[in-house]
Order: structure tokens, then sequence, then C-alpha cells
């Protein structure tokens, strides 16, 4: 296969953070902002300016509370995120499996 024929990566995706965050959120229904900063070991702004991005694609839908008095921000997967996720996996799997 010509390397012109490899899938494209999705560019939103094809981040650390944000693929660190797709990652994790597939896998379970929800996650909060400090289990997800711990995690993938970021800082508050990175991780928020990455979130902003997922979310304007429809990627992941976030939502905004307290816990007591503390304000508490959890994350979920969108099924336009986990078709963009699979997309990417699968695009992913082109390149491993690329051959001369």
């Amino acid at each position: 296969m010509p390397p012109e024929k490899l899938a494209q990566l999705n560019p939103i995706i094809h981040s650390r953070i944000r693929l660190a965050v797709l990652s994790i959120l597939i896998s379970v229904k929800e996650a909060d902002f400090n289990y997800l900063k711990k995690t993938i070991e970021t800082t508050d702004g990175n991780l928020s300016v990455n979130l902003s991005k997922l979310e304007e694609s429809g990627y992941i839908s976030i939502k905004k509370s307290f816990r007591g008095k503390k304000p508490l921000t959890t994350c979920a997967i969108s099924q336009k995120g986990k078709k963009a996720f699979s997309e990417y996996v699968n695009a992913l799997e082109t390149y491993v499996n690329f051959k001369k």
C-alpha cells in the first residue's frame, strides 16, 4: 500500500491529552476532572483546554455541578466520540499493518 493510501488520523484526537481522555472515557460511564488530571498527569489548564476542544467537537459532554461546596466537573464520551475514537483506532491500525 502506498503511503498516500494510509488513513488520515483525526487531528482532534491526535493529541496526547485528548487521546488519553477519550481512551479513559471509552471504558467508563463518566470521569471527573480531578481523576482525569491525575491519571493523565497534566495540569488544570492543559486539561481544561483539551476538554473544551473535545466538547466543541461533540466528542464528549461536560457536566458542571457541586460536591458539597466544591465545584465538580464530570465528563462522558458521546456516541459521536465513540465513533470518532473507533475510526481513529482503525486508522492507526493501517499504520501498524503498513508494509512497504
